[in-house]
């Protein structure tokens, strides 16, 4: 497959001189298995090096290069232009999140998102004196949760992170997920409570965007319907003690 002429239609705003973004057009021939990440990098090396984006491993392991490319939530650096069967590409930032300048994005309140939920394991007591081993069959339901990459493509689709900017979102629900679902951590109560309202796994409305965008086919969304689940047992549960005292 010969060279393919591409025009890239790119969001610009800088928020130190732009009132507003604005849409600029650039022209580039294009290698086939070229991604847009590699043409991004072009077009900021030979036409503008004013282009902001984010970027790191180039291999869809670090998740930076998150961004909206024809309309869809994707890695740059895992789609390649000829892939997409357009002459002319658009590239946007990805949704629910501020901008910083262009492509980039300010991720640091999706991070504290995460981190609020205590995505960490604890244990009552002080580890053991080796490793502790867990069976395939109880790492299973955990598994998937720890493939997350931190990209917040789910943040981008999630129509709850957008109407809500103090929703937990996807990624950090799934985080939460991870750690209710590891036999070793024994904090289910308190992990419980940390999302038990509309800012957590009440907020979400279960349309499975999420899922649906994530390239590394973690499912929040189904963790979200078993954290509610595990919820309202623990809630029935209280109840019946409360009976009981009762009678």
């Amino acid at each position: 497959m010969p060279n393919q002429t591409f025009t890239f239609e790119i969001q610009r705003f800088d928020p130190a001189s732009d009132a507003g973004p604005h849409v600029q057009a650039y022209t580039l021939d294009v290698l086939p298995g070229a991604t847009v990440l590699e043409a991004l990098l072009r077009i900021q090396a030979e036409q503008d090096g004013s282009l902001a984006f984010r970027y790191a491993c180039r291999g869809a392991v670090c998740g930076s290069c998150a961004m909206t490319i024809d309309g869809q939530t994707r890695l740059a650096c895992r789609t390649q232009v000829h892939a997409l069967e357009t002459g002319t590409i658009t590239v946007a930032p990805l949704a629910n999140l501020p901008v910083v300048k262009d492509l980039l994005v300010d991720v640091d309140s999706f991070l504290d998102k995460t981190a609020a939920v205590q995505p960490w394991l604890q244990a009552a007591e002080a580890g053991p004196e080796k490793e502790y081993l867990v069976p395939p069959k109880d790492w299973h339901e955990a598994e998937a949760y720890t493939n997350c990459i931190l990209c917040a493509s789910c943040q981008a689709v999630c129509p709850a992170a957008g109407r809500d900017p103090a929703y937990l979102g996807p990624a950090a629900l799934a985080q939460h997920y991870r750690f209710l679902a590891d036999v070793r951590d024994e904090a289910d109560e308190q992990r419980l409570r940390l999302v038990d309202s509309e800012q957590g796994v009440w907020g979400c409305d279960m349309v499975w965007n999420c899922v649906e965008v994530c390239p590394r086919g973690v499912p929040p969304t189904r963790g979200i319907g078993k954290t509610r689940a595990r919820i309202r047992r623990a809630q029935r549960e209280r109840e019946r003690e409360r009976e009981e005292e009762e009678t």
